[in-house]
């Protein structure tokens, strides 16, 4: 059975962090690509990070570059978002997603979501 779970997520003061998890199971966690999505009330869901299969790239939305730390642990099938300077406008339910492509099929896994409020 394919799971994805996050934790982490909770109520932290703007200027805070925390740190997310995503333990996964039931499929083989080292070969795909990890992402965190996150949505906001009334908004899209929208790429936060991702790395590769191997760790080895790394990829941030634009206006998280420098404050959010994506990671990942293969021996633990786990994948971790850092997040620094939290905002306000960071309060969201943060999502994991497992992603490849292999010869033209999709292999998608998604996670429960975990929330995160930013507030004083």
């Amino acid at each position: 059975q394919v799971q994805l779970v996050e934790s982490g997520g909770g109520l932290v003061q703007p200027g805070g962090s925390l740190r997310l998890s995503c333990a996964a199971s039931g499929f083989h966690f080292s070969t795909y690509t990890l992402n965190w999505y996150r949505q906001a009330p009334g908004k899209e869901r929208e790429l936060v990070a991702n790395i590769t299969s191997a760790g080895g790239s790394t990829n941030y939305a634009d206006v998280l570059k420098g404050r959010f730390t994506i990671s990942r642990d293969n021996a633990k099938n786990t994948v971790y978002l850092q997040m620094n300077s939290l905002k306000p406008e960071d309060t969201a339910v943060y999502y994991c997603n497992a992603h490849k492509v292999v010869v033209g099929i999709i292999w998608d896994y998604w996670g429960q979501g975990t929330q995160v409020t930013v507030s004083s």
